[in-house]
């Protein structure tokens, strides 16, 4: 359990670094939500299954599994918003924009991929018994 909570800020760390280093090396969204989803992993190995899977059941999940189709709608949508078309980054006032846009974007994906594979992992984690019942 100690080594978990030490441990758990740092994979987050390299959870982003791996997700925003998409745009100039290797890396991106889905590599940086797969490393943070198994810091929830981990918690559920050091702290119970169980007792995860009831913390996880607060409904953030849901908003997390679709950031990325909400994140590209924003981004595609903003060029539309300064003016020029669908997914025209060049218009809009800010600096680097097409990488900034792209960022965003990873930022989505990782969010999106970090909630399924939670999700997955809870659910096969669990016993039958535990699983809601429709």
């Amino acid at each position: 359990m100690t080594t978990v909570r030490l441990l758990s800020p740092f994979v987050l760390t390299f959870a982003l670094f791996t997700l925003f280093h998409g745009t100039s090396s290797v890396g991106g969204g889905f590599q940086g939500g797969v490393v943070a989803a198994s810091v929830v992993v981990m918690f559920a190995f050091a702290f119970g299954i169980e007792d995860t899977a009831a913390w996880l059941r607060s409904g953030g999940l849901l908003g997390l599994a679709v950031a990325a189709p909400v994140a590209f709608g924003v981004v595609a949508l903003a060029g539309i918003a300064s003016g020029g078309a669908f997914l025209q980054f060049d218009l809009l006032p800010i600096p680097k924009a097409s990488v900034y846009a792209t960022e965003a974007i990873e930022l989505g994906i990782g969010a999106t991929v970090a909630a399924v594979v939670i999700v997955l992992f809870v659910s096969l984690a669990e016993r039958p018994s535990e699983r809601e019942q429709p």
